[in-house]
């Protein structure tokens, strides 16, 4: 069983949401924490666990960023991580996966599919094996407990309750 941890340095762990429905917002998330582990070279059996600092989170606008931490959205202070474990894995080919899997945000969890591409696995110049990956999938925000709205004069939507996720992850294979 080889164990693959997450490079923070080369990885980002981005979600996208649109605004008034015109523009989009993108945030992200800067500590994280990720475990691979898997028996086969084609990671097939992977299995995966995720973990985001929700105290992190940075849309690069301080005020925004102290309204997701509050209970209008992510309430940091009671809940202060987001967490994925994945169930399983659908192999689609030799570089496109679907890795199925529970996310707890706040104190719910829902099942979520997350489309994947293997990049593929090298070794770095200082001997690291190291396997990359991209991945996304969409959720919805009020399933997770994230339920502040509002609306605009004309009866728009401020925040919309599609967030897209976008995940660009590279694991280290642990020596």
């Amino acid at each position: 069983m080889a164990t693959y941890k997450i490079d923070p340095a080369h990885s980002e762990i981005t979600f996208k949401v649109k605004h008034l429905m015109i523009t989009t917002v993108t945030g992200s998330f800067t500590k994280f924490d990720a475990t691979l582990e898997s028996a086969s070279a084609d990671f097939s059996d992977a299995k995966i666990t995720f973990e985001a600092d929700v105290n992190s989170i940075s849309t690069n606008n301080e005020q925004r960023d102290g309204h997701l931490k509050s209970d209008d959205f992510f309430n940091a202070a009671q809940f202060p991580s987001l967490r994925f474990v994945s169930t399983g894995i659908e192999k689609k080919s030799d570089d496109s996966y679907v890795i199925i899997g529970n996310l707890t945000i706040r104190d719910k969890s829902r099942a979520v599919s997350l489309k994947t591409h293997y990049g593929g696995t090298v070794t770095d110049p200082y001997g690291q094996v190291k396997a990359g990956f991209e991945l996304e999938g969409v959720i919805n925000r009020k399933d997770f407990g994230l339920m502040w709205s509002a609306t605009t004069e004309a009866g728009g939507i401020v925040v919309s309750d599609e967030v897209k996720l976008f995940l660009n992850v590279q694991m280290v294979k642990a020596a």
